[in-house]
């Protein structure tokens, strides 16, 4: 039997710390670099370089008190060098240096927490810039869900449900159209804002829906980014107060993410939103997520896709049990929601509502004409849910196949231990 040293296990805690000190701050690091080196490629080297010292620093020093604006001093320093072993122009190199004199470490913990207004918020411009119009949509979408989600390309290749390599291959492009074009890192205004605002909303949610149910890893939640997407959702709705889908995003990311901590049990494992606590859910963001909603539709956007899902979640809100739950006003949204956002997922979404209101067959032939999606091929929610409507239907063995094959596909540790569950039970 192999017994870990006190020095092993110290090391092997710090090594943890770093990486979800890592999870938590990369997109703020990059976005505050990207401000000063005005390049994001540069940026992202920048912020690695700063990962790799702590790495090899934090296991002897120990983990500093603001590990955040400990890796952006260093990632600052390592700025200088950069500009200084290329003989760069002493503009930038005296321009970087009095951005770490301005940034000292006793006010980076502020400067970083700030929630400026849109010339003062790093990582707002940083979605600005990432979707120009110069870049194709999916690429826009792609980069940012790489620079702030921070997610790797696998995992945005499964939001996306495409091609790992096509995904990457976006990525880079997008980096350099953005370099060579020259593109100013900054918030816009008026029109131009509002050309990329509808880019903008999108990877918002996706970086919302990445946090709320996480693609991969052990946790089946990862909280800071559905609270850096609704920060920057509630600074784009006082930036945008006539705009409808921007209220309709923020009451959808609200009344969401109510529901959080009673996501998961005790032992970090997910529990179905029937079966979850209600008395958990936060009142205050389902009010808050309600007022948002009533602004959408009072702005005239009630038919629009995000105010659409927003009143599908305000009806699981409003109902204190789950028996209490309005499945046919859902099932008639998501009609609506599937003929304005025609999407596989959707479909599969309104399948579920269906079967609530109507019954497990009647979802199955709704499942049944989607399944051969080549979009929907691996994704392992469409099998998870065909499982469960044949358990309900009492094909049993049919069902702990489909569940068999939706815990091949997931990479969620937490989903992967649900569904095999839900195999077992099935035989």
């Amino acid at each position: 039997m192999l017994v870990s040293s006190p020095a092993m296990t110290t090391e092997s805690e710090t090594h943890r710390a770093i990486n979800t000190v890592w999870k938590i701050e990369q997109p703020r690091l990059i976005a505050g670099l990207t401000r000063m080196v005005r390049d994001i490629s540069l940026a992202e080297e920048l912020a690695q370089d700063a990962l790799i010292i702590a790495l090899r620093t934090w296991p002897e020093s120990g983990v500093p008190r603001n590990p955040g604006a400990w890796l952006m001093q260093t990632a600052k320093r390592r700025a200088i060098d950069y500009f200084r072993h290329r003989k760069m122009a002493a503009t930038k190199l005296e321009e970087v240096g009095r951005t770490i004199e301005d940034d000292a470490p006793d006010h980076e913990a502020e400067i970083i927490e700030a929630m400026d207004d849109d010339v003062g918020d790093d990582l707002l411009r940083l979605i600005f810039t990432s979707c120009h119009p110069i870049l194709p949509a999916e690429s826009r979408v792609a980069l940012t869900l790489r620079l702030l989600g921070g997610l790797t390309t696998e995992e945005i290749a499964r939001a996306f449900l495409a091609a790992e390599p096509t995904i990457g291959q976006r990525i880079v492009r997008a980096k350099k159209a953005i370099a060579d074009a020259g593109i100013p890192f900054e918030v816009p205004r008026g029109e131009e804002r509002q050309e990329r605002l509808s880019s903008v909303l999108g990877v918002l949610y996706l970086i919302f829906n990445e946090g709320y149910s996480a693609t991969a890893g052990d946790d089946l939640i990862r909280p800071q980014l559905c609270e850096e997407a609704l920060r920057l959702g509630r600074i784009l709705a006082r930036l945008s107060p006539d705009d409808s889908e921007v209220h309709a995003l923020v009451a959808l990311m609200e009344i969401q993410a109510s529901r959080t901590s009673a996501r998961t049990n005790k032992q970090g494992e997910p529990v179905l939103l029937l079966d979850q606590d209600r008395s958990r859910w936060d009142q205050l963001l389902i009010r808050r997520g309600l007022a948002a909603l009533d602004r959408a539709i009072a702005l005239g956007g009630e038919n629009a896709p995000y105010a659409l899902q927003a009143a599908i979640a305000a009806c699981h809100a409003r109902a204190r049990k789950g028996a209490d739950t309005d499945w046919a006003r859902i099932s008639a949204l998501y009609a609506t929601l599937a003929q304005v956002a025609p999407s596989p997922v959707i479909e599969l979404n309104r399948a579920v509502a269906v079967s609530m209101a109507d019954g497990p067959a009647a979802a199955l032939v709704l499942i049944d004409a989607i399944k051969d999606n080549p979009a929907l091929k691996n994704y392992h929610l469409l099998y998870g849910v065909r499982g469960d409507m044949l358990s309900k239907l009492g094909r049993h063995t049919e069902a702990m196949l489909e569940f068999r094959r939706a815990a091949e596909l997931t990479r969620n540790e937490r989903e992967k231990a649900y569904l095999l569950g839900r195999a077992d039970e099935a035989v």
